[in-house]
């Protein structure tokens, strides 16, 4: 018997036109695995199964009259819990919300893939409002790790890598503000994009302001480009929000990278102390990529580390999440959530803007390194998973998640494109990711060295 939970949304959408198996057979068995998961891993706060059943008929009618409605009809798909889904309860992991709701709106996103008949399994867990790095919340507990329960899963776009590595629906839609997709991807060992801002359109806006993005996580590539063809279309809600998209995102990742001029920053010079195993799985993908053509040399992006400017814009938006909430609600929120955000309330409006000086400083340094190179290359991250429920790894001395996510949240800042592509495991099996970026709007470029490396088994792995 075909395991059905191991295929892939461009596989899932070839074996419905073909006739070989329904929607509903692959609904069933997704929503089958994901009830398996949760005990251990905990990836969702609520599963809709009925309604998930529901559009799998729906689905399977239009393949067997020949008039599927996109390009996602019948491939199962999660949503985290900070995008608006209709008739499901949008909580952001926090106990100071109600469920008390119409709830009868779609995010841009999940419009949509509705729109283009993606069944939907339910809504994936998050930290509350997606403040930080790892996912566990007042609300919904914590998420672990695929590979290893004892482990976090990352965050804050957890519950949804965990879900796509073990099967419950190839597509999950994410969200990063500072790595949040491409964070959970590198510690659970899938592809993970996070387009140019704007390209994927977001409502309600975010109190995180432009430097949260909307992305694809799935198991390559390749059904990122796909859910990229759906999900980047305009959507009036986002004023930010780009045009149509001029290509064809699924026509060009297959283009390789022969001839692309490659960046390869192993520690933003020496900046980042980067565990042995993790530098070691990442130069492996580097070699990779020369070898398929790519003209590779070390180099390293002209900026020092943005942090305390990070830390500005960003707590200030957590200062803005909850500034409507009263003594009552702030006492049910995550404590370090009640720290950052007392932070952030006490920046002036001279400091943001200081701050986003910063940040326009930091995209002008990027754009001119663009003009002599088509793709930076650095790890996702300088260490692998670290034990659940905590922010930083023990014994660490880190103060806060942003101390070992030094490669992800620059490129929040800027807005550019940024993927995570799992290249095999370190020493102790746990996954590693490399990341990739282009300047801004060249989110094709990301796509083609990421499904160069699709299915790149380092030796020894």
């Amino acid at each position: 018997m075909r395991d059905l939970t191991a295929l892939g949304a461009v596989e899932l959408v070839e074996g419905y036109r073909k006739g070989e198996f329904s929607p509903v057979e692959v609904t069933r068995a997704a929503l089958e695995r994901a009830e398996e998961i949760q005990p251990e891993v905990n990836a969702f706060v609520r599963l809709t199964a009925e309604e998930a059943l529901a559009q799998a008929r729906e689905s399977a009618d239009r393949w067997r009259r020949g008039a599927p409605a996109g390009l996602v009809d019948g491939v199962t798909v999660t949503v985290k819990d900070i995008l608006l889904m209709r008739g499901s309860p949008t909580l952001k992991g926090s106990k100071a919300l109600s469920e008390n709701g119409r709830w009868d709106e779609d995010a841009p996103s999940v419009a949509r893939l509705r729109e283009q008949g993606a069944v939907f399994l339910g809504k994936t867990t998050t930290p509350e409002f997606g403040w930080k790095g790892v996912t566990d919340s007042p609300l919904s507990g914590v998420t672990r790790n695929p590979h290893d329960p004892t482990r976090t899963a990352g965050g804050s776009s957890g519950g949804a890598a965990a879900a796509v590595a073990l099967g419950a629906g190839p597509l999950a839609l994410g969200t990063d503000g500072g790595g949040s997709v491409r964070i959970p991807a590198a510690f659970c060992g899938i592809f993970a994009l996070k387009p140019t801002y704007g390209r994927v359109p977001l409502y309600p806006a975010s109190a995180f302001g432009t430097l949260a993005h909307v992305g694809p996580m799935t198991r390559d590539a390749a059904d990122a480009a796909l859910m990229l063809d759906v999900i980047g279309a305009p959507d009036a809600r986002d004023w930010s929000a780009q045009g149509p998209s001029l290509l064809s995102y699924r026509d060009v990742v297959r283009e390789g990278v022969r001839g692309l001029r490659v960046a390869y920053s192993p520690s933003f010079g020496g900046q980042v102390r980067v565990q042995p195993g993790v530098a070691a799985a990442v130069r492996r993908g580097v070699e990779e990529l020369a070898r398929l053509g790519a003209y590779v040399e070390e180099a390293d992006p002209d900026f020092a580390d943005p942090v305390d400017a990070f830390h500005t814009l960003w707590f200030s938006g957590a200062a803005r999440v909850t500034q409507q909430f009263g003594p009552r609600e702030r006492e049910l929120l995550d404590p370090g959530l009640r720290e950052v955000c007392a932070l952030g309330a006490r920046y002036s409006a001279l400091d943001y803007l200081a701050a986003v000086d910063v940040r326009m400083d930091l995209g002008r340094r990027m754009g001119r390194f663009h003009e002599s190179y088509d793709l930076l290359v650095t790890p996702t991250l300088p260490v692998t998973a670290f034990e659940a429920g905590a922010e930083v790894p023990k014994g660490s001395a880190y103060r806060r998640w942003t101390g070992w996510t030094p490669f992800t949240y620059p490129f929040n800042m800027t807005q550019q494109p940024a993927a995570s592509v799992p290249v095999g495991l370190d020493g102790d099996g746990l996954p590693v990711g490399l990341q990739v970026v282009a300047a801004r709007h060249r989110d094709d470029l990301v796509l083609r060295a990421a499904h160069a490396l699709d299915g790149f088994t380092p030796a020894g792995n």
